[in-house]
């Protein structure tokens, strides 16, 4: 079994059969597409937490980039998958992790307007100075963004 049946497994949301390839060749796990994804980053982009969880169980990095250096958890945070963003935390992803122009989890929570999101990196150390490659905090995205909200939680 290879990779491309991996990711063909990931496209139909097969879980025993994703299972039954890594259980075979638990090497596949960080594997990538011919983007640059791996298994992780594309089953929490799509946002199903079954397929998560299942590849979660194969220790898989879940600090790995994508071709534009962003992680899992950053994806999230832009999609609004809180439940998924609390997984990967669990998961020991790093809230402050920037991508090649210096986004942060934090920052596309704030830049999307995901309220939930924000306050759930907050409680989990995010560092709400980081900038990006533009200098502009996650406070200041949310201030273009005029969510008042977002702005008071990153006071």
């Amino acid at each position: 079994m290879n990779t491309e049946e991996l990711f063909a497994a990931l496209r139909t949301e097969d879980t025993a059969k994703i299972k039954e390839i890594l259980s075979a060749n638990p090497t596949l796990i960080n594997d990538r597409d011919t983007r640059g994804s791996t298994l992780l980053l594309l089953a929490t982009y799509y946002g199903n937490i079954e397929v998560t969880n299942t590849i979660l169980e194969f220790n898989p990095d879940v600090n790995a980039k994508d071709a534009s250096g962003n992680t899992a958890l950053m994806g999230v945070c832009f999609k609004g998958y809180t439940e998924i963003a609390n997984l990967l935390i669990k998961h020991n992803a790093d809230v402050n992790l920037a991508n090649g122009n210096g986004g942060t989890a934090l920052i596309f929570a704030a830049t999307f307007g995901r309220t939930a999101m924000v306050e759930l990196l907050l409680k989990n150390n995010a560092d709400k100075t980081l900038k990006d490659a533009n200098g502009h905090m996650a406070i200041d995205h949310a201030r273009m963004q005029k969510n008042q909200e977002i702005v008071a939680l990153l006071s």
